[in-house]
């Protein structure tokens, strides 16, 4: 089904603590079932087994970290976790590098590894057995439990696998997370080099782009000189370690909006480009769309508009490495297509026992 309707904008919503009286044994059969039941979707036997698995590894990633004896390492072994990273991979593998989506949906920016951060941002915005999510890359580097938080995006990926959306990011690039701290945490915590190669031929295979109710295009990075239609996205090929130079998927992982009167110009980053307003409303234009939405950069509030609202920033992760005052956000677009912001403000300090689901 096809959204018809342009985007529009609401008022900023105060948030919502999200409450649940469900035992653990209810929520497994939610988790399994409601998805199932209620979008017709069939899974085989085999699939049937994976969910359980992703389940299973879901509960442990929440349970650990509360005494010693619950370090995720030690609940997730180096084997078990490269063979369920096997799995994630060929889910990915089954979709297209340009998702098409159906609204109503959460879209989320970076998360950095902030694994508090983002227990918080389901707790305000619904679990994922209550909401449809997209998230728009960068879930390590930089922050803290970054294993903590793929494995928990990865389970809730091969459970809800037509409701829940990762996108890659300029960070699940090995160039990039070998140097801006996952693969010291990997090695660290899992004492094995092959465990953050298993995480790299996922991120390889993961979708680049969404197109949301066919008017809203989401993406890490930003537009390109090279985006003159939607096929074009359509077709970038995977699997790939690093974008090459000069190439849409460079640019679609790396580029930022710029206030300059030009289309296109040099980024400070080194990598890609910067683009102007002119240039996104011509892309615009030639896509047959009304608004892109995208991560990549820190926003004090958590959001920040650009080119008249046609484009938007959103950045999830609050207090960002300690050491931003910076908001997050997460963007809410109702079927109709209506969108709406939903700001956790930044904490310094967060309580990881009191952000579990509601059991």
């Amino acid at each position: 089904m096809v959204m018809k309707g342009k985007p529009s904008f609401m008022k900023k919503k105060k948030s919502k603590n999200s409450k649940a009286s469900k035992s653990k044994a209810t929520v497994r059969s939610t988790v399994v079932s409601t998805r199932t039941k209620n979008n017709k979707t069939v899974l085989s036997e085999q699939d049937k087994k994976h969910v359980r698995w992703a389940y299973s590894i879901l509960m442990r990633v929440l349970e650990s970290g509360k005494h010693p004896d619950n370090e995720l390492t030690r609940v997730i072994p180096p084997d078990e976790c490269m063979n369920f990273l096997a799995q994630v991979r060929t889910v990915f593998w089954k979709q297209a590098s340009m998702v098409e989506l159906t609204a109503p949906i959460n879209i989320c920016g970076d998360i950095h590894g902030q694994f508090s951060d983002l227990l918080r941002l389901f707790d305000k915005n619904g679990f994922p057995h209550r909401a449809n999510y997209l998230f728009l890359g960068d879930y390590v580097d930089r922050g803290k439990h970054c294993l903590e938080t793929i494995l928990l995006l990865f389970s809730y990926k091969m459970i809800f696998r037509n409701h829940f959306f990762l996108l890659r990011g300029n960070h699940e690039c090995p160039n990039i997370n070998k140097q801006y701290g996952f693969y010291d945490e990997v090695v660290r915590r899992y004492k094995k080099p092959g465990v953050w190669f298993a995480f790299q031929q996922v991120f390889t295979h993961m979708p680049l782009t969404a197109l949301v109710g066919g008017k809203i295009l989401c993406m890490h990075g930003g537009i390109s000189k090279q985006m003159n239609s939607l096929q074009d996205l359509r077709i970038i090929r995977r699997p790939f370690d690093n974008p090459q130079v000069g190439t849409l998927a460079m640019d679609v992982l790396w580029s930022d909006p710029s206030n300059f009167e030009k289309d296109y110009g040099p980024n400070s980053r080194g990598v890609s480009v910067v683009f102007g307003k002119h240039a996104l409303w011509k892309t615009l234009k030639k896509l047959k769309i009304d608004m892109v939405v995208r991560a990549h950069q820190v926003v004090q509030d958590g959001y920040e508009f650009f080119a008249n609202r046609r484009l938007v920033t959103i950045f999830s992760a609050p207090f960002y490495c300690g050491q931003f005052n910076n908001a997050a956000a997460v963007m809410q677009v109702s079927r109709q297509l209506v969108c709406s912001f939903v700001v956790l403000r930044p904490r310094k300090k967060v309580a990881r026992r009191r952000l579990m689901p509601a059991k």
